[in-house]
């Protein structure tokens, strides 16, 4: 992480010159460079002669944007951009985010990955394929950038809703960490994106000539966890300390390499810890315009996968640490999932992280059944179910509070449990909605609704960016559950009042700089951080944040 683009310091190689130079995307500034830069590098007469400044150049690039026909066309741009300069393609991000971000990450980044094969234009990241088993070391030595301190690792099987996506599911930890840059000030230079190739399951890919993946089954069982541990091992020992983030795996793979490593190296899973995170801080929000207090909250997920029981999770350490007890924090979760109400003695058998929120009651089949049993204040959907909240159950909902919490938290769009008209219509703009995915503003009765994203953006920059300021090595609930009560902590009166329990994209980096210096008090306070602790924890990370302005040569 250094400021200023400056990704020379400790980089220990020298700049290259010529056309070398315009074909590296990290030193390149294109039509910035000056004259008397083109003359000592190389360049003169390989760019055309007028120069511009990088606002000139964040304008053009802008108009360009805007004028491609379609979302997706938006993302190639700015994919090819981020190939050709990434200085001015963070610019446009962080200047632009509210617009950006729906393309580079969800829902965009759902319909790139579908196509990613076809939209495939030059390598990003590293692939890791099943067929490497016992070279994975070697493999990771070829990634040309020293020192990495942050890997996002696929392996391609759940991605969003979409299900297994195989070797085309590498959108995603390309997307994330563009976030993490935009949004968190982390260097792009100490980034790698990676995407485990261990076969899919999706029909249609195996049939298809052209898919860039192994065209083979999935590989399960000690081979796969063999595959993982490897990986594991290979990536500490290539670069030390480097922090993991596991995303888009499936459910039992997903909880199985959590468990295995989150007390042994800097790791976390997304979809499980950084949901949780943004879903518990939305909900403590909340409780603002409800007027029920967290401990008073009776949850129902429709889900009860990662992200479901990971919220679940989450929000029982929330109200363990305002002295409710372990057994009645977990009475006020309830879950429906494809069999109906989540009860101990329903007759199947249950994975270990679906246990926990078995209780003692009579079964039901439907997620209405359930609504009028559990009388829930809050529903969340997380199994990408899409339109599951219908008319019906946003109705009932209404009918059993006067301010009901409706978060419908899956993506893509089309995903996504109901939409923000959906859920203001139905129950006469009394709830506070929340969805996973963008929706424009409602206008009904004279009011509008402005819903909040809960977009894990707003939590897993942040995380990442205070674990590796402070060297911590780990990475730990109490870290998510001090990002969450930070970030419910910065939504303000005005956002309530426009609808929303998440503060304004625009506030992205103030908000990942805050709960950085949270995750770092923590780690500093569990004996977790490897440096010491700096009198000024905020300011100490505010500086490591890379801003994307070109460097002089």
């Amino acid at each position: 992480m250094k400021n200023s683009g400056d990704i020379r310091a400790g980089g220990g190689f020298n700049l290259p010159v010529g056309i070398s130079l315009l074909k590296d995307s990290l030193r390149n500034k294109g039509t910035a460079f000056s004259e008397e830069e083109r003359d000592a590098l190389g360049i003169f007469g390989l760019l055309p002669p007028r120069v511009f400044n990088m606002e000139q150049q964040v304008e053009r690039a802008l108009a360009q944007f805007r004028r491609k026909d379609s979302d997706l066309e938006k993302y190639i741009f700015l994919t090819a951009l981020q190939q050709r300069n990434e200085t001015l393609f963070f610019r446009l991000l962080l200047t632009h985010l509210e617009e950006t971000m729906p393309i580079i990450y969800t829902p965009t980044v759902g319909q790139a990955c579908l196509e990613y094969g076809g939209i495939f234009r030059s390598p990003r990241g590293i692939w890791i394929s099943i067929r490497d088993r016992g070279r994975i070391e070697s493999v990771l030595r070829n990634w040309p950038n020293q020192g990495v301190k942050l890997i996002v690792v696929t392996d391609g099987e759940r991605i969003l809703g979409l299900g297994d996506l195989g070797a085309l599911g590498m959108g995603i930890p390309i997307g994330k960490l563009a976030l993490y840059t935009a949004c968190a000030g982390l260097h792009p230079y100490y980034c790698l994106p990676i995407t485990l190739d261990v076969g899919t399951n999706n029909d249609k890919l195996l049939e298809d000539p052209f898919y860039i993946g192994l065209p083979r089954r999935r590989t399960t069982g000690a081979e796969y966890t063999e595959f993982l541990d490897e990986f594991v091992a290979a990536s500490q020992k290539v670069f030390p300390g480097c922090l993991i983030q596991f995303e888009d795996f499936g459910n039992h793979n997903a909880f199985e390499q959590l468990g295995k490593w989150r007390d042994r190296i800097c790791c976390f899973n997304d979809d499980i810890q950084g949901t949780a995170a943004v879903a518990v801080a939305g909900l403590i929000a909340a409780t603002r315009e409800t007027g029920v207090p967290l401990r008073e909250q009776k949850l129902l997920f429709l889900g009860a996968g990662e992200a479901g029981t990971g919220i679940g999770e989450l929000f029982v350490s929330a109200l363990r640490e305002e002295g409710v007890s372990e057994m009645d924090a977990r009475l006020q979760c309830w879950f429906v999932d494809s069999k109906g109400l989540l009860v101990k003695d329903r007759g199947d058998r249950m994975p270990a992280h679906k246990l926990p929120f078995a209780h003692e009651a009579e079964h039901c089949g439907s997620l209405a059944e359930a609504i009028a049993r559990v009388r829930p204040t809050a529903l969340i959907g997380v199994a990408g179910i899409g339109r599951a909240f219908t008319p019906e159950i946003l109705q009932a909902m209404a009918s059993a509070n006067e301010r009901p919490i409706i978060f419908a938290l899956s993506n893509p769009t089309s995903k996504a449990e109901c939409t923000a008209e959906d859920a203001y219509r139905h129950t006469s703009g009394r709830c506070v909605f929340a969805s996973g995915s963008p929706f424009p503003t409602v206008e009904m009765d004279g009011k509008k609704y402005s819903s909040g994203q809960g977009n894990n953006v707003y939590i897993f920059p942040g995380v990442g960016l205070g674990a590796l300021a402070c060297g911590s090595t780990r990475v730990t609930e109490a870290m998510f559950l001090a990002a969450a009560r930070t970030l419910a902590g910065m939504v303000s009166a005005d956002d309530l009042a426009r609808g929303s329990v998440y503060p304004p994209l625009t506030n992205i980096r103030d908000v990942s700089l805050q709960i950085a210096t949270a995750v770092a008090e923590v780690a500093h306070a569990d004996g977790l951080a490897g440096r010491p602790r700096p009198d000024d924890i905020a300011g100490d990370i505010a500086a490591k944040m890379f801003v994307p302005d070109y460097a002089l040569y």
